[in-house]
This record gives C-alpha cells, structure tokens and sequence, in this order.
C-alpha cells in the first residue's frame, strides 16, 4: 500500500506543474530518427523525445544515460549499481526480461548500431560527455529499424565548430564515485575534430561492486563541398576486472541492501557472499570505427556509413555445483572476441505529387558480428574465481541483411506516411568442443515489417495523428543456444511477433507550453519466455501471447520568473494475454512497473548563470517472475535536488555544480533480474547520496 500513496502523491505533487510546466529547449524541436532526414518532431505522427546536451549535463557526472532519460515518458531506465552488466532498459514493457546488457531496444550511437544483428546491445558505449542529444523513438515508427520491438534510443555527439578550445571536467560523489573527462575540439576551414577521454571509478553502493571505466572518443569531419560532408568517428571503452555483486534475494535485501547473497556451501566460517567466494567480475574492451559521407543533391540527399569494431569480454559467475558440474555445463567463465562490421546506406529524394510534395526513403541496411567463443570451469582444485578447464568452444555468426523504403506525402493539412523494411537475420553456431554434445546448429528469420501513419493539423498549434506497424523480435544469440531438452542449438525457437496501434495529439500553447499525449496498444504472439533452467544452462521458448495498453503523457512550459517544469507520466498495463505452463492469463508481465512518472520544478536566473531543481521519480511495483508468486518489488517515490553555476571570464568559462539524489534517504528495488532461476530478483538502489563537479573551457 506504500507504494500506492507514494505513487499518489507524487502525482500531486506534480499536478500543479501541469497547469504551469516548462522546458528549457524549443517548443519544436528538429528530429531525424522518425524519417532518417531533418524533420519538426510537432508535424510527425509518431511520439519522438529529444533529451538535449543541457538535460544531459544538468549537474550531472554524465557517466550513465539513466541520468538523463527518466525524463522520457514510455522509458524505464535503471542503473544496476552493476557496471559489469550495463543498464537495464526498457520501452512500453519491452527489453525488461534482459539479464544483461539491452534487448528489446535498438540502441544507436551517430549512425553506428550499438545493438548487434540479433537484437542485444550495450548502453555503456554511449559517449555522454560529447553528446549533443539523445532521440527516443517508440511506437509503430521504430519497426523500421528491423529486429526490435520497444524503440530506438538514438545518441547524436556535437559537431566541431568555432575556434579551438580545451576543457577539463572534474566530478567526485558517494561511495568513491570520481570522474575525470579532458575534451578538445574545434573547426578550421573545411576540418573540424573533436577529441574525448575520460576515466571513471567507483567503490560502488553495493558489496562487491567497485568499477573502473576508461573511455576514448573522436570525431573528425571534412567539408567535402559546399553540400557534402564527410565524417570519421572512433570510439573506445575499457573495464578491466569490474566486479559483479549478483542479485539477492527478499530476504537478504530486508536484512542489508548493500549486502551480497551468502554462499550456504561456504564451508569457511564466517560464510563468504557468492560474489566474493567466485570473485564475480567481468573485463570488458570495445573499440569501433565509422565512416559517413552524406552529399545533397539539390533537395536529394545521400548517406553512405560504414562502420566496424571489436569486443572481448571475459567474465566469471558463480556456480555453486563446482564439484558436480554436469557435463553439460559450458563453465562459469565466459571468453568471447566479437568482430563485428556493417554498412547503412540510403537515397532521400523530394519531388511534387499533386497538390502536395513526396519524399522517399530508400535503404538498405547490413551488419555481421562474429564470436570466437569459449568457456571455462571457473576453479582450480578448490580455488574459485580463476579460470579452469576447457567446457566450450565454437564460432558464433550473426548476419541481417534489411532493405526498406519510407515515404511521406504532405498535402495541406495532412501527412501521410508509409513504410516497409524486409529484415533477414541468419544465426550459424559451429561447435568445436564435444565433448558435451554438439550444440552448433543454424537458423534464418525473415519478416517484412509493413508500417502505415496520418497527421492532420486540426490548427497551427494542435496536431492529431494515428499508426499502425507491425514489428518482429528474433531471439538473441544466448536465447537459441540450448533447447528446452538440454540438448543443443534451439533452431525452433521463432521470433517474436507484434501488431502496434498509436493514437496521439501534440499541443503547443503559445510559446510557453508544449502537451504530448499518446495511447497505444501492442500484441504479440510468440512471446520468448525461460523454458528450462538447470545444469548452467538456460533455454526458452515461444510461450504464450501478450497485451501492452498503456498512456503516455508529457508536458513542458515556460513558468514566469524564470522557472520552469517538467511532467513525464506512463501508466501500462502490460500482461499475459493467454496461459501457459505456471502462468495464468492476465499475469503481469515480469520487470515492468504499472505506472511510472518524472516531474521537475526548475528555475534559473535571467542569464543562465544560476540554475537550481526539484525532481520527483515515482514508479509502481514490479513483478520479477512470469508466475507472479515471489515477492514485488514495491513501488518508490523519490525526490532529488540540484544546483549549478556558470561563469564566463573573457576566454574562460567555468561552472560548478552540486547534486543530491534520494534525498528522503528511501530504502528500495532500483531494478530486477527477471525469472532468474536461484530467485536472487532483487538489485538495490542507493539510499541518500550525492555528486560534486566542475569544469573549466578555455577557448583560443
């Protein structure tokens, strides 16, 4: 019941921002990601979020994107207090069930995919300390982005310009959270460049949770005429040894939440945490280059990107059985090196057609990744956290090959939009290691994903719109390892599929208010769910179908004296829409909240050099389970305060700032491990804390 009123009166709190609210940015912002060509979010029929460099770094150590997307209506982004398993994101319900990293959500970074062929990607690639803004697409729109099924989150760095400058930000907080950033940039003539690197280090909230992030990024750009640019970026991350403190369960996160889960098989006294008796850790290096020529042609436009890279990643997990692993088990140390490369290439054209003007999209988009991918005993004799012998070895390929095409017809008051995008995405698991068994195998899925839109502008400042799409989710590479029998590759696990409905009005009042609000609903069939979990290995398989109906509203305006606000609210319904095995129809779906909401009250003075903020994050309970039998985690509300300052000094510009986040020190679930098969659920969020920085620019 807390959580229920906390829930409340939060949206009270909030309700009188509603009459009053507003946002620092532009009424009508300039998106690309609806149309992949520059286009007025107001005058599209799809809900597009812009969060902008100043959101981004509003008191911010700009180390994890959850920072600044909770202000997206439709969104769930939670920080783990886990760096070795990236953000948990999710969108309108899709992508909460991931155990690590992103699916469910296709992640982008200028123009690279930061989400692989099949589905799965990391946030942690995002370069929050160069980026300009950050588009959040959902809704029918985002299935022509291919093989996802809850949006696109799309970051977008700056571009060099004007004269060369160097800055230097400086960032320390709770539980020895540090971060230091040093960036350069700047455009001469026809090149410009911009130069990116950063460390960050944390003790962590959590027992066993410390981190240590080093990240490099750069970005070069060539005029190569008076309407063509091209583009080179290349990015880098390293975390060596981060550690990972698991999940717990109900009862360890009443007892302690900072605590880790014991080891009941310890037979030291007193028992050690699992973390701490396998040193659960996980290292992980990703670098990527891309390349991006885009020329116009009068009102034409082409863009060519290329892109490639590597990651390795080698981590350790725990498994109790070290002594009777059975001989399926692939090993409690997971070694993979992924090469991965792919290209993006589309040709906008603008031509009139009838009383109105077409514009057309065609592309073509293809990617491949490649895993040399081995496991091991994570023990030596009675040494645990090291690696052992040989459990798995084999090659892992993943391909997509989409072609689409997009058009847009507006005509008076209308818009009306079309599109289509055939996805092929290929798995071929070739396995070298058989002495389990031989788990390799290969699997092709195809689906055209047909999308259809309407905006009519009711007047200048009131548009209406519908959509409909329908959108396919292939398994992940991890899902159609093992099938439900134990045996090997699962070849007859299908993709997900989802037929999506959005309905939606966008208001502007004047120059000062801006109202967003959508309702949607989604079906899909063929839901991936945990088949089986046991002896290490975990399969799924295609269950049951499933209903998201849900609301989003959003709303900014302009407040005299200069304050301003902010009210982001989602309330869904996402459940089982038929049984299966252990699960009853209507269950809720598992790792996702019924309602959600940020609100922020915000003021600054007349030139921006003083700026201070209240924001509220509420969010309902969580079920982490299909069946719905273990505990919720309840629902939160939260409140947070900020403040910054900025000077200018002749060629020095300086600014400080101050955050406190959790200010009520609550106790809560920050985040849950879906269905995990020892019912540790629970990862806790921090209680009171806070962050300290400044920077300092200096401009030639």
């Amino acid at each position: 019941m807390n959580y229920r009123l906390n829930f409340v009166a939060a949206l009270f709190a909030a309700a009188p921002l509603a009459a009053t609210a507003a946002p620092d940015a532009p009424m009508s912002v300039v998106v690309v990601s609806a149309t992949r060509a520059e286009h007025t979010s107001f005058d599209l029929p799809a809900v597009i979020d812009v969060v902008d460099a100043d959101r981004i770094g509003a008191a911010q150590p700009r180390v994890n994107a959850s920072e600044a997307l909770a202000t997206v209506p439709g969104l769930v982004v939670q920080n783990r207090q886990n760096y070795a398993q990236d953000l948990q994101i999710s969108s309108r319900g899709f992508g909460a069930r991931s155990a690590f990293g992103v699916r469910g959500v296709r992640l982008v970074a200028d123009g690279i995919p930061a989400t692989m062929p099949d589905g799965q990607g990391q946030a942690a690639t995002f370069n929050l300390d160069m980026a300009e803004r950050i588009e959040v697409l959902r809704g029918p729109f985002s299935t022509l982005y291919g093989n996802h099924a809850g949006g696109v989150i799309q970051l977008f760095t700056r571009d060099p310009r004007g004269a060369p400058y160097i800055e230097t930000n400086v960032s320390a907080g709770s539980d020895g959270m540090r971060k230091t950033d040093v960036n350069t940039g700047g455009k001469q003539g026809a090149f410009g460049w911009l130069l990116d690197g950063s460390r960050f280090e944390t003790d962590g909230y959590r027992a066993h949770s410390a981190a240590t992030r080093d990240q490099a990024y750069a970005k070069l750009t060539f005029d190569t005429s008076t309407t063509g640019k091209l583009t080179v970026t290349a990015s880098g991350l390293r975390q060596d040894d981060t550690q990972d403190p698991l999940g717990v369960t109900w009862a360890t996160f009443q007892r302690d939440p900072r605590a880790g889960e014991i080891d009941a098989t310890d037979t030291q006294t007193p028992k050690r945490t699992l973390a701490d008796r396998y040193d659960t850790r996980k290292s992980i290096h990703h670098t990527q280059v891309g390349l991006a020529w885009d020329e116009k042609f009068g009102q034409d436009r082409l863009h060519v990107a290329l892109y490639g890279g590597n990651r390795s990643v080698i981590q350790y997990q725990s498994f109790s059985k070290a002594f009777q692993a059975p001989a399926s088990h692939s090993g409690g140390v997971v070694d993979f090196d992924r090469d991965f490369y792919g290209i993006d290439a589309n040709w906008l054209m603008v031509r009139p057609l009838g009383d109105g003007q077409l514009r057309t999209t065609v592309g073509l988009e293809a990617g491949k990744s490649n895993d040399a991918r081995k496991g091991y005993e994570n023990y030596v004799g009675t040494t645990f956290g090291v690696k052992g012998n040989l459990r798995r070895d084999e090659e892992d390929d993943v391909r997509n090959v989409d072609p689409y095409l997009q058009l847009e017809w507006e005509r008076g008051q209308w818009v009306f939009t079309g599109g289509l995008r055939h996805s092929r995405v290929s798995f071929d698991v070739d396995d070298h290691y058989l002495a389990n068994g031989n788990d390799g195998g290969s699997v092709d899925y195809r689906h055209t994903t047909p999308l259809l839109g309407a905006l009519y502008k009711v007047t200048p400042t009131l548009n209406v719109y519908a959509s409909a799409a329908r959108g396919f989710e292939t398994p992940t590479l991890n899902e159609v390892f093992y099938s439900g029998t134990g045996n090997g590759f699962n070849y007859r696990l299908g993709a997900a599929t989802s037929t999506q409905l959005e309905v939606g009005a966008k208001a502007l009042a004047g120059q000062d208010v801006r109202v967003n609000a959508a309702l949607f609903q989604v079906r899909t069939h063929d839901e991936l769910v945990v088949d089986s979990s046991s002896g290490g290995r975990t399969s799924y398989r295609n269950a049951s179908a499933t209903l998201r109906q849900g609301l989003e509203l959003s709303l900014d305006a302009d407040l005299r004296a200069g304050f301003s606000a902010r009210v982001a609210a989602t309330v869904l319904r996402a459940i089982y829409d038929e049984a299966f095995t252990g699960v009853a129809e209507g269950n809720r779906l598992p790792g996702v909240p019924r309602a959600s909401l940020f609100g922020e009250l915000a003021w600054k003075d007349a030139d921006g050099r003083l700026q201070a903020a209240l924001e509220t994050i509420a969010s309902g309970k969580v079920n982490p389970d299909d069946a719905n039998a273990a505990t919720p985690a309840p629902g939160y509300a939260i409140v947070n305060a900020r403040v910054q300052a900025n000077q200018a000094l002749g060629a020095w510009r300086v600014r400080e700032y101050a955050r406190v986040n959790n200010v009520f020190d609550r106790t809560y679930v920050g985040s849950v491990i879906v269905g995990d098969s020892n019912k540790r659920y629970y990862e806790p969020a921090p209680g009171r804390n806070w962050v300290l920085g400044a920077s300092v620019q200096y401009q030639f």
